[in-house]
């Protein structure tokens, strides 16, 4: 990633991350749809060649929503004990709306601090 030069007001990553919008700017978006990132902010221009969130925020999604997911499947099964085809209608759908929403959330999230503290893959800092 190039040295950011331009002046711009300090934006809260995890405001803008949360809201789909651009690192520098926190104006333009950050996606191009659902998760797929837009090749450069339109609002300030800002390549988002360096934005690489990696495995991370599925990672997070599975180990959040999962917790949920299980614990309340385990709360219905034991309180009502339903059949099998009523787990699937209530939890199915919800599962894939929460990880769907989630997942750009955390997404978004993770690029823009990727973009604030400046992280780039193998690059270490060496302070002695």
């Amino acid at each position: 990633m190039a040295q950011d030069t331009a002046h711009y007001p300090p934006v809260d990553a995890v405001k803008a991350g949360l809201q789909g919008r651009c690192p520098r700017c926190g104006q333009g978006a950050l996606f191009d749809g659902l998760l797929t990132m837009r090749n450069r902010c339109r609002n300030c221009g800002l390549d988002y060649s360096f934005a690489d969130a990696g495995d991370g925020p599925a990672v997070f999604v599975i180990m959040i929503i999962g917790f949920v997911i299980v614990g309340l499947a385990l709360w219905l099964e034991l309180a009502y004990q339903p059949p099998l085809w009523v787990h699937l209608v209530i939890w199915t759908p919800l599962l894939i709306v929460l990880c769907l929403g989630l997942l750009r959330a955390l997404k978004g999230v993770l690029i823009t601090l990727q973009y604030k503290h400046d992280a780039r893959e193998g690059a270490i800092d060496e302070q002695r």
